[in-house]
């Protein structure tokens, strides 16, 4: 919790120092494209481990 907190900070101090908004856009989406990831990988283990056990 408090790294998220730290982390959050981090970004709003690059996205107010950005020379341009093509650099903000880079930001957001590269702070947001590994949550992205880590939530579609859970699903993905969910229905695999779903499927599975119901074969079972």
């Amino acid at each position: 919790m408090l790294l998220s907190l730290l982390q959050q900070v981090n970004i709003e101090d690059k996205i107010k120092n950005a020379p341009d908004d093509n650099y903000q856009i880079g930001i957001l989406i590269g702070s947001y494209l590994p949550l992205f990831i880590l939530v579609v990988l859970a699903y993905l283990l969910y229905m695999y481990n779903k499927k599975r056990n119901k074969d079972l």
